[in-house]
């Protein structure tokens, strides 16, 4: 369920896109254009944050209570870069 929730989302994103496209392809208002790219940007970090969500409830979850650890160490190391990585955008 939760697979095809991003799934849909995604593919909703991907016709914004489409659309936005569309807008500069006829010249549209540069403020509306860009006010279309942020409603983009802002679908995609909400479906970055629900696949986040999930792995940390499911994958993470289960390295730390697991016995290796290298695997433990791994997601968190993992977890780091992703957040790193966030605030360089």
């Amino acid at each position: 369920m939760e697979r095809e929730d991003t799934l849909r989302r995604l593919k909703s994103i991907e016709g914004h896109v489409r659309g936005v496209s569309r807008m500069i392809e006829k010249d549209a208002y540069c403020i509306d254009v860009i006010r279309q790219v942020q409603a983009v940007q802002a679908a995609l970090s909400k479906v970055s944050t629900k696949i986040l969500n999930d792995h940390l409830h499911s994958c993470v979850i289960t390295a730390i209570r697991g016995d290796d650890l290298d695997d433990r160490e791994r997601v968190l190391k993992e977890i780091s870069e992703v957040y790193e990585m966030a605030s360089k955008v």
